[in-house]
């Protein structure tokens, strides 16, 4: 049985993974939930002619490439597949006399702050270690999962992040305290902003690569239900120590939570 995740960050969020351990969170999807429908393919033209480098591939991804641009309709490769959809696009596959998968291509056009040419050819433990928890937590239920995974099937899960700015394309390369400097409670809900990542798995039949797709969708904090709010205040609260720490969260945690707290407390006193 499928469900839909949605395509905005009011629809994602109650799907993501809240505090706590890592997760997998994967709910099956119909292939009609695959791609957003109607992307904006200016946008995606214009990223992708203004960085070369988010384009990345090793040969072997050549004919994986070309068979995913037949399977969106597009003739060409990789590039032209993700030039034609929403989503930023990664092959992955397994070398032969191998057991893990690795990195063989991507487009990511709209990357949340990484670098494809960084993680090239590296193996999903090692493309995932600044992560905290993922070596201990979800390394070998994911590689089981790639292993398993049949073409036909497709997979989605979600994720979330709070950044400082509403650009797709997100490389931060300041410390979070000079990121965040500015962020206020009076004014938080115009200076951060949720970010979703909708993130889709599937293989490809005839060369066996599996296609990870990450769909960006990002709101201001003051568009957000109360609801939705409360979410991402209780997972900030709720994430382990070091992965709040790798994400700034101490230089915009508070400042978040009070300010949902005000919004709330508005509402209620209508």
């Amino acid at each position: 049985m499928s469900s839909k995740l949605g395509f905005s960050v009011e629809e994602l969020l109650p799907r993501a993974r809240g505090g706590g351990a890592l997760k997998m969170g994967l709910v099956a999807l119909a292939p009609d939930d695959w791609l957003q429908p109607r992307p904006d393919l200016a946008a995606r033209a214009a990223a992708f002619d203004a960085h070369p480098q988010a384009v990345q591939l090793l040969p072997p991804a050549l004919p994986a490439g070309r068979e995913l641009a037949a399977m969106v309709g597009v003739e060409g490769g990789l590039e032209d597949a993700a030039r034609a959809a929403h989503e930023d696009i990664c092959l992955l596959a397994r070398a032969e006399r191998e057991d893990v998968y690795r990195l063989i291509a991507a487009a990511v056009a709209w990357p949340t702050d990484w670098h494809p040419a960084d993680k090239l050819g590296l193996p999903l433990v090692a493309m995932h270690a600044p992560i905290q928890g993922y070596a201990d937590q979800l390394a070998s239920g994911v590689d089981h999962f790639m292993a398993k995974l049949k073409p036909g099937k497709i997979f989605g899960r979600c994720n979330w992040f709070v950044a400082p700015t509403p650009a797709r394309r997100w490389i931060d390369n300041r410390p979070p305290a000079e990121t965040f400097a500015a962020v206020t409670t009076e004014n938080a809900g115009e200076t951060l902003f949720a970010r979703c990542e909708r993130q889709t798995l599937r293989r490809l039949p005839e060369t066996g690569a599996i296609v990870f797709t990450i769909g960006v969708y990002v709101a201001p904090l003051g568009s957000l239900s109360n609801e939705n709010l409360a979410r991402l205040a209780h997972s900030l609260d709720t994430i382990p120590s070091d992965e709040a720490e790798r994400r700034g969260a101490r230089w915009f945690a508070p400042q978040l939570a009070a300010y949902a707290a005000g919004r709330r407390k508005k509402e209620n006193n209508r």
